[in-house]
């Protein structure tokens, strides 16, 4: 892709009785610097209107005319929505809730994966929108469905979880084993007997639920490779992808990647709901999440809205500046396209009122066109950015299946976790200090990474103990927060004690953890002399986790904070313990954020942790700096979040390196030399330098 992609999802199948309105399309397009669109996502009814009977007509003249106008084509395959004679000719397709009952003809993804006959159909839908389109100039990469979700019971899922079980587990017995099915005697004689978890039948053996989450993932996967498949073998080798939502936990999305050439997500932030930094600091998470599946990779922002969307409690109106604000927070977190959902609002049915490019008035002078105008022109003149790639120092573990396995745990708080906020905490003290974040699961590769953080990592899968060994071995920074390193991957608990596999490398072992009411709080206070120099006292909530410290071979564990209250004040809460060449730090209870700004303030001037920062830090709330690089160029995003106008130090430049040039800047100067910088409220300055020749 020679430009950072800019346009849409368009449905002309919705206007094809109105031409005049597809030709002005073309114009508005063109207007508003458009250069891609995404088509044929929900198009099967109109593409199939009868079984076997297939009308691409209408598309193929949509494409060429598109490609002829230098506007290119994200052409989806239409699986997220089948049309009403598929499921009325074949009843299996329809999915099985999990209490049992079959579910009527409606919605989307109302379809079972498993299903032959399902398959078949979009295998053979699949396999003809390949030999058409397939190679055609104007398309430039597959969408694979739309937003996978939701999971089927049927007769063919359910046989086909007891293969997937018989392959994981062998013999009945090993799961039996794994599962703990002696526990209120539960115990299975054969495969043949296991269930998908249901709310009238098992759902309290925890294997069984995480293993039927791990199935529902592998099944959509293997279902999205079908359709891959299927346009490969009709002759098309252009870029795959299928667009992932926010925080879907339901699938984990890292079983997908390897699948797709790239990723891209649907990115729908509550705007105005709260504090603006708030909001762009939750979202910004998100994109370093799914950049991270291809480590540091550029990614596809597939979905976003020009103006209010309608599914939201509030359908609330993106304020002036924030289409642009938004774009651009994609692009320094790695995207390379910044698209919208839709381009042109439709008339009726569920997202008639969708914010959209074009609205039902059908003119260009609408405000949030003008927008969307001003955007598209930003996104032309920074364009070279594209292809670039980031390179985090720093990286946070976010594993779906740890957050299943803690979710159905049953342990010391069922309501309130906190789980997504112990991550947050650690993510913003991260980026405040000017780092990139990646966001990886516990199957990663840590080689690069300076500072690794495991926040809530209940489960400790198979090696990965041994990963975060290695890692501070060779002179890592390593933080562990409290209920970590409790199960395995089948959420069978350690025995022998926890952290399991690093109680040497945390010089520690857990001995209890206290879930604390919602109006309880304990306080985290500094322990006189400490070696990082902590000076104030935090509180804690939720969970307070206590430990015996550890004899090993090499230094001692070093207790930087103690707990204030209750029985066991006086006893560590915050350690410190070296282990080869790097050092391991325990953070033991649920302690404030700002706790986490003095943690990392201090962290980062010390030698041993050796990062290198462009911007000088702690940056002022709400000013977020991304980095992104090609071989010999490096761009600097910065854009503030915040309420006021803030400032910024660049770093100073090594003796080989080139003076910052402004490549976007709303009051653009000749450079941006090292010292003192200001930057406006709701602004993006974006820098670019050579790098030197290595």
């Amino acid at each position: 892709m020679d430009k950072i992609l800019y346009g849409g999802d368009y449905n002309p199948e919705q206007w094809l009785h109105m031409p005049e309105i597809l030709e002005k399309d073309i114009e508005y397009f063109k207007k508003a610097h458009i250069n891609t669109v995404t088509v044929g996502v929900f198009s099967w009814g109109a593409l199939e209107p009868e079984e076997g009977r297939y009308e691409f007509g209408w598309l193929e003249d949509r494409i060429d005319t598109l490609y002829e106008n230098g506007i290119s084509v994200i052409l989806a395959t239409p699986s997220g929505a089948r049309p009403k004679w598929l499921a009325d000719a074949y009843p299996e397709v329809l999915r099985v809730r999990e209490d049992r009952t079959k579910m009527l003809f409606g919605q989307r993804h109302n379809h079972c994966y498993t299903s032959p006959v399902y398959r078949e159909k979009v295998r053979a839908i699949d396999t003809e929108l390949a030999k058409r389109f397939g190679n055609h100039p104007g398309v430039l990469l597959w969408h694979i469905s739309n937003e996978f979700g939701g999971e089927c019971h049927c007769p063919y899922c359910q046989a086909a979880f007891r293969e997937w079980l018989k392959k994981k587990y062998g013999t009945i017995d090993a799961l039996n084993e794994q599962w703990s099915t002696t526990f209120w005697s539960h115990q299975y004689q054969s495969f043949d007997q296991v269930e998908s978890p249901s709310s009238i039948g098992e759902r309290s053996v925890h294997g069984l639920v995480l293993d039927w989450k791990r199935f529902v993932t592998d099944q959509t996967v293997d279902f999205m490779n079908w359709e891959i498949g299927a346009l490969r073998a009709a002759g098309s080798d252009k870029p795959v992808t299928t667009n992932m939502m926010y925080e879907y936990t339901p699938l984990n999305y890292a079983k997908f990647a390897d699948s797709l050439d790239v990723i891209s997500w649907d990115s729908y932030p509550a705007w105005h709901k709260r504090e603006t930094a708030v909001t762009a600091e939750d979202t910004a998470m998100q994109h370093d999440l799914f950049r991270s599946m291809k480590r540091g990779q550029p990614f596809l922002l597939m979905e976003s809205s020009p103006s209010a969307t309608n599914w939201q409690p509030v359908s609330k109106l993106r304020r002036p500046g924030m289409v642009k604000q938004a774009a651009l927070q994609a692009i320094a977190h790695g995207a390379d396209a910044s698209l919208y959902f839709q381009m042109r609002q439709s008339r009726g049915s569920f997202e008639k009122f969708h914010g959209a490019v074009i609205d039902q008035y059908g003119g260009c002078d609408t405000r949030v066109f003008r927008e969307v105008e001003e955007t598209g022109a930003v996104l032309e003149a920074i364009s070279e950015v594209k292809g670039s790639i980031t390179k985090a120092q720093a990286a946070i573990f976010y594993d779906t299946e740890n957050i299943w396995a803690m979710e159905e745990a049953k342990g010391p708080r069922n309501e309130g976790l906190f789980r997504k906020e112990a991550q947050r905490k650690l993510y913003h003290g991260l980026r405040r200090m000017g780092l990139d974040v990646d966001m990886v699961c516990m199957d990663a590769d840590l080689t690069g990474y300076r500072i690794v953080a495991a926040p809530m990592a209940y489960m400790f899968r198979e090696g990965f103990a041994e990963k975060i060994e290695t890692f501070v071995r060779e002179g890592g920074i390593f933080l562990l927060t409290y209920w970590s390193g409790v199960v395995n991957e089948n959420d069978l608990c350690y025995l022998g004690g926890r952290p399991y596999g690093l109680m040497d490398v945390m010089g520690l072992r857990s001995t209890e953890i206290d879930g604390l009411y919602d109006w309880e709080e304990n306080h985290a206070c500094p322990t006189a002399e400490n070696s990082l120099g902590l000076k104030h006292t935090y509180t804690c909530r939720h969970l307070c986790e206590l430990v015996q410290l550890r004899q090993t071979d090499g230094a001692p564990t070093e207790v930087l904070m103690t707990y204030g209250d209750d029985f066991y004040a006086g006893t560590p809460v915050v350690t410190r313990h070296p282990y080869g060449r790097g050092t391991a730090y325990a953070i033991l209870a649920d302690i404030e954020p700002a706790f986490y700004d003095e943690f990392f303030e201090i962290l980062m001037e010390r030698p041993e942790t050796a990062v290198s920062c462009l911007v000088k830090g702690p940056l002022p709330e709400g000013l977020e700096v991304c980095r992104r690089e090609h071989a010999d160029t490096e761009y600097l995003f910065l854009q503030n979040f915040g309420k006021e106008t803030c400032s910024f130090d660049l770093k100073e430049a090594d003796e080989e390196e080139q003076v910052w040039q402004v490549l976007y800047e709303e009051n653009p100067d000749s450079y941006r030399k090292p010292g003192t910088q200001t930057i406006r409220v709701g602004e993006t300055v974006v820098l670019k330098r050579h790098l030197p020749i290595k």
